[in-house]
């Protein structure tokens, strides 16, 4: 996948369809293609978060450890998507595990790299930051519903 083909996967993804042009490019240039096959690891808890991925094709099961339960999936996105925020937030550690669910093809973008060009371009940083908070307020509206499918809503009838 070329930088423009990057480009324009960027035009048509929902999470950056609406940026300008500029800013666009400014994501496409170092953002690399992706792609694992089923249930392989995308991202673990605790290891060092330095990337999100553009979901293009294929879904991811974002999940956490319950201890003697095991892993527990909380959501799973797919195309139009994205995954992972933890590169923006020191100590930019994954808080979840994410895992493909079947042939994944992503671009990945280098949270470093990103951090370094929204400091350069704070109107670059203020659009991402306001979309990375859009996506984590949906994501976790998600986890409090499915929490309360899991758990009940605490009513003793």
């Amino acid at each position: 996948m070329t930088e423009a083909e990057i480009l324009t996967a960027l035009t048509g993804h929902a999470f950056a369809r609406e940026l300008n042009e500029s800013h666009r490019k400014r994501l496409a240039t170092g953002a690399c293609p992706f792609a694992l096959a089923p249930e392989e690891l995308l991202v673990r808890e605790g290891d060092i978060a330095g990337a999100f991925y553009l979901i293009l094709k294929g879904h991811v099961a974002i999940g956490t450890h319950l201890g003697e339960r095991g892993a527990a999936a909380i959501q799973t996105v797919g195309p139009g998507e994205i995954v992972g925020w933890s590169w923006l937030f020191p100590q930019y550690v994954w808080h979840f595990d994410a895992r493909a669910v079947d042939d994944l093809r992503a671009v990945a973008f280098d949270g470093a790299c990103l951090r370094g060009k929204c400091e350069a371009d704070h109107d670059l940083g203020y659009e991402l930051v306001g979309r990375f908070a859009s996506v984590m307020i949906d994501r976790l509206q998600h986890t409090r519903l499915r929490l309360l499918d899991i758990y009940g809503d605490g009513s003793t009838s």
